[in-house]
């Protein structure tokens, strides 16, 4: 189905995209702690690898290699999340609702990721 078909349509490469500029903007909120701001560092590594791993399996040169950087995006989506979870919103509720959104998004990227790797079998 096209885009214009479906309303909820997204490519995968557009919303890996979309994630890590999403935390980008989440960590760029959050209070200046020394551990939100290591924490912080590694979130918006993981999250921009997702994408950066998810676009290269789309240019993979062999099966082996699209399921090997598949398996790697969905590393960094769970990455991702771990940090997500360890970060302090400091009692913001706004702050903590875009989280709970983020680690919802990174738990659907993953399982749709899954989802490619098995099909790939």
């Amino acid at each position: 189905m096209t885009k214009e078909g479906n309303p909820k349509h997204y490519d995968l490469e557009d919303r890996t995209f979309a994630f890590a500029q999403r935390v980008r903007v989440f960590v760029r909120g959050l209070k200046r702690t020394i551990c939100n701001i290591e924490d912080g560092r590694q979130l918006v590594k993981a999250s921009g690898s997702v994408g950066a791993n998810y676009v290269e399996a789309n240019e993979a040169l062999s099966k082996k290699d699209f399921r090997m950087r598949v398996r790697i995006s969905r590393k960094e989506v769970k990455e991702s999340r771990y940090w997500l979870r360890l970060l302090d919103t400091s009692g913001d509720d706004r702050q903590e609702q875009e989280r709970q959104w983020l680690i919802g998004e990174a738990t659907e990227l993953m399982n749709i990721l899954g989802s490619i790797l098995r099909k790939s079998e």
